[in-house]
């Protein structure tokens, strides 16, 4: 089982007729995502990769009977383009744009409040259900079915830790990449909480970073909550330069706050087991299950 989409997951691509979305909008249908149109205003009545174009999310869901969207909107626009994908009641928006404009992003967690979607980014890598579907721009490659959840702050870490899930013989439920911008949808928390309650999932893997306080919000979590299953995490930047962004938006620690270390010891407090470093995570898993 998976969170956030299922087999039936109908699908739209807000900004489909550009360069990088073509290419990942053909892997997702290959890949067995019900990809069933795109969204580029201008271009609404065309046809692309054998889907309809509309001008609008409205018109695309009346049409086609989509209830998920991936985003691939320049940053501009992108912030317009999440808010008219929540007026039109998706249930669930990735966004892969990266650095979406703060105040964008203020005005759309604004939109979010009270409404029924669920955001994934923006600069995510997006989400993905081994033999489920596949919203996003991650590797397919080494993904296995299994019963692992993995929720992500970082993208290039992500395809490493699923490599080494699929290699241990666990695989996956579902992976999720939360964004790496300051300002974005659902929380590393938020998927935790999801995991938990997934009777799909039997381990959990979160992937912090330096800065922000979304791992803190997972010991938390994970205090109030204390689930049974096992919960492994690294948290990278521990060698990271204080004062400087590193990667991208959300990862920077600055006053003392925000700090790998400050993140491992919450953490660890919380009862997660924290993976000595990005190499041994899948053994740890192995570890924590038996």
């Amino acid at each position: 089982m998976a969170i956030l989409i299922t087999p039936e997951t109908k699908v739209i691509c807000q900004g489909m007729t550009g360069r990088v979305a073509t290419f990942h909008c053909a892997r997702m249908q290959s890949y067995g995502t019900k990809l069933v149109g795109g969204v580029t205003p201008g271009k609404g009545g065309r046809r692309h990769l054998d889907l309809p174009v509309f001008e609008s999310v409205s018109e695309a869901k009346e049409e086609t009977g989509a209830d998920a969207s991936i985003v691939f909107v320049p940053p501009e626009h992108a912030g317009r383009a999440l808010i008219e994908g929540i007026e039109a009641e998706l249930s669930l928006i990735v966004c892969v744009t990266e650095r979406v404009p703060v105040l964008d992003m203020v005005r759309v967690r604004q939109a979010l409040e009270g409404s029924n979607s669920v955001l994934v980014g923006p600069n995510s890598q997006g989400v993905l259900a081994p033999g489920v579907g596949q919203l996003g721009v991650m590797s397919t490659v080494d993904a296995r079915p299994g019963r692992i959840g993995i929720a992500s702050r970082s993208a290039s870490l992500t395809s490493e830790i699923v490599a080494q899930v699929s290699r241990v013989g666990l695989g996956q439920s579902t992976t999720v990449g939360v964004g790496g911008d300051p300002v974005h949808g659902i929380s590393l928390a938020g998927c935790v909480e999801r995991f938990i309650a997934d009777p799909g999932t039997d381990g959990i893997i979160i992937v912090g970073e330096i800065g922000g306080f979304e791992e803190e919000e997972v010991a938390e979590l994970v205090k109030r909550l204390q689930p049974d299953k096992p919960i492994v995490a690294l948290v990278a930047g521990r060698h990271a330069p204080p004062e400087r962004r590193m990667g991208h938006a959300g990862a920077l620690a600055t006053g003392g706050i925000g700090s790998a270390q400050a993140k491992i010891d919450a953490l660890k407090s919380a009862g997660a087991i924290i993976a000595p470093h990005a190499g041994s995570i899948g053994d740890t898993m192995v570890a924590a299950l038996n």
